[in-house]
């Protein structure tokens, strides 16, 4: 798909980090770009920026989402790129250090994970490519492209994070069927799986816990830069040929048990 200004996006999860990068990588190509988010301010002061659209959007919830597009749609028309790059992570069991109890994490927790990653995703997808469908085809016949964000986490899960990862497992099993779902509309799905990475949660740790996980990534030794995350979005919205794929994006790390 060739980007410019006759092309309208939403990514979530844009108001920050990755989606933020990818916002910019977009909007620099002259795309009409409408950021989901549930931080007002800075979605707002980024919309600002980019000549774009913000719009409060909690993507665990069916009404706020349809929200979204209608705002999304009203301002640019209808999109034919959805980034999804909303998320959170939390661990699923600990011990008390004083008495030794065992306590599990509670499942609605778990559920408000999976409801967010996975869910999320899907709702999103599921609304997106309903109005993409609805479009003229481009070169190739060609509707829309769709990017998902999972992470590494859903191939080697760390202890702990077995909510995160079945969340994230979730969107890498669904990618290829749904591509196959929507081949016959001409939209493609893609997947990313990104390693450590400069995100706001990241960035907040202390350093030496910065420096340890930098210089566990093989090569090179630091944290993924959100702008590479945005260059692989765009080469897998701009390369026709690309689809039904998941790919990590992590320096070659590969996660130990803790």
């Amino acid at each position: 798909m060739k980007l410019n200004r006759t092309i309208a996006a939403v990514v979530t999860g844009g108001a920050s980090g990755l989606g933020a990068a990818t916002a910019r990588a977009l909007a620099a190509r002259g795309v009409k770009v409408a950021l989901f988010d549930l931080n007002r301010p800075l979605g707002e002061e980024l919309a600002r920026e980019l000549g774009g659209v913000f719009c409060d959007v909690d993507v665990a919830d069916d009404a706020s989402v349809d929200a979204g597009f209608a705002a999304a749609r009203a301002a640019h028309g209808q999109e034919r790129v959805l980034v999804n790059c909303a998320g959170n992570a939390i661990k699923t069991i600990s011990r008390d250090r004083e008495s030794g109890a065992i306590r599990h994490f509670p499942l609605a927790d778990f559920e408000r994970i999976v409801r967010v990653n996975l869910f999320g995703t899907f709702r999103c997808i599921a609304k997106s490519a309903a109005g993409m469908a609805t479009l003229e085809r481009l070169e190739d016949g060609e509707r829309g492209a769709i990017v998902n964000t999972a992470s590494v986490a859903a191939e080697d899960g760390q202890l702990g994070q077995a909510a995160y990862s079945a969340s994230k497992g979730g969107v890498v099993g669904m990618t290829l069927p749904i591509a196959r779902d929507l081949m016959n509309e001409g939209i493609r799905v893609n997947t990313i799986l990104p390693g450590i990475f400069e995100t706001p949660l990241m960035l907040s740790a202390p350093q030496n816990v910065k420096d340890a996980l930098a210089a566990s990534v093989p090569f090179p030794k630091r944290f993924g830069s959100p702008a590479e995350y945005a260059q692989l979005a765009l080469t897998m919205i701009e390369n026709g040929y690309f689809n039904g794929e998941d790919v990590r994006l992590d320096g070659a790390i590969r996660m130990a048990p803790r």
